[in-house]
Parts: structure tokens; sequence; C-alpha cells
């Protein structure tokens, strides 16, 4: 859990969770790509620069992974560290009443 304060700063921000959000549609995008679909897709005018510290964030976060194939940085998404929010806050089951 002492990662939590990192995890919940990551997805406080609404720019952060539309970048998640474009990662779960497709992954392995290049920060052009995420810009793009940012800006097609959510009206975000976000720049380049602006992009990339979300992305460091959420990397920071364990959200996301980087990799490189040739010149292209890929961004990946990694939804493990969102299973403590899950586990810290368990779904109840509901009874009949």
């Amino acid at each position: 859990m002492d990662d939590d304060p990192v995890l919940f700063k990551a997805i406080s921000d609404p720019t952060r969770r539309a970048i998640l959000d474009e990662l779960v549609e497709r992954d392995s995008q290049t920060l052009f790509e995420i810009c793009t679909r940012l800006a097609m897709k959510h009206g975000s005018t976000s720049s380049r620069q602006a992009v990339s510290q979300h992305l460091a964030v959420l990397e920071e976060a364990g959200l996301l992974h980087t990799r490189r194939e040739g010149r292209y940085k890929l961004h990946d998404l990694d939804t493990r560290p969102l299973r403590s929010i899950a586990e810290r806050w368990p779904a109840r089951q509901e009874t009949d009443r």
C-alpha cells in the first residue's frame, strides 16, 4: 500500500485517465499516436511535452511500461497496480432483501 499515493495521483488526472482509456483500446502506441488520439477523440490541446509528462507519471505508478522497437518508443498498459485498489475496497456481495 506504500505505492497508493503515487497510484492515486496517477489516476486522479482526466488526461491521464484518457491516456489509459486509449491504451486499453489499442496497446503499444507511440507518443505521436497517443497525442493524435487524445486530440481527435477527447479534444485535448495538450502539447507533446505535456503528454510525455503524463506518461512519465503513469509509468512511475507502474500503469504503463515503455519499450523500444527501432527508433520508436512504444507504451504498453499494465493494469496490475489497480488490483491494490480492488483489494483495498473489495466489492460486496448483494444479498436479497
